[in-house]
C-alpha cells in the first residue's frame, strides 16, 4: 500500500521528479511502513520527496498499479491512495536521493505524469477544485 499526493497550491501543482530506476515525474508519495497509517505515510513521503510541510490533506481516491520495484527485485501491485492537500512551508530541499521537486502549470503536470493512475487522480483533483 502506498499514499500520494496532489499537491495545490497558488493554481499550480508540486510534483517529484525521481531519478532512478528511470527518470520520470511523479505525484510525491510512497508506501507505507507496517504500522503507520496512510495520512502518517503521506506526511513523510512529501517531505521526504519534495522538502515541504502538508495540511489539509483529504483522500480524493485510490488506484492499483502493477510495476517493477527495483529496490525489492520484483514486480508488485501497488495500492495506491490518492490525497489532496495544500503545501504550506519548505522545511528542507527533498531529503530523498535522487529527487528534486517542481511547480507547474495544472496543464503542464498531466502532461508530465506517465502513469495512467496517477493522471486519471490529478484530472479527478483538478475538476473538484474548479
Amino acid at each position: 500500500p502506498g499514499a500520494y499526493a496532489v499537491l495545490w497550491r497558488d493554481g499550480r501543482i508540486l510534483l517529484t521528479h525521481q531519478e532512478r530506476p528511470k527518470p520520470e515525474f511523479q505525484l510525491p508519495g510512497g508506501g507505507i511502513d507496517a504500522g503507520e497509517s496512510p495520512l502518517r505515510a503521506l506526511h513523510r513521503e512529501v517531505r521526504e520527496e519534495t522538502g515541504w510541510q502538508i495540511a489539509g490533506a483529504r483522500l480524493i481516491g485510490s488506484y492499483r498499479r502493477f510495476c517493477f520495484m527495483p529496490d525489492y527485485d520484483l514486480w508488485a501491485e501497488k495500492r495506491c491512495q490518492v490525497w489532496l492537500a495544500r503545501p504550506v512551508l519548505r522545511r528542507t530541499p527533498p531529503l530523498e536521493p535522487g529527487h528534486s521537486a517542481h511547480w507547474f502549470t495544472p496543464e503542464a503536470a498531466l502532461a508530465r505524469l506517465v502513469d495512467p493512475g496517477s493522471r486519471h487522480m490529478l484530472a479527478r483533483a483538478l475538476s473538484a477544485l474548479t
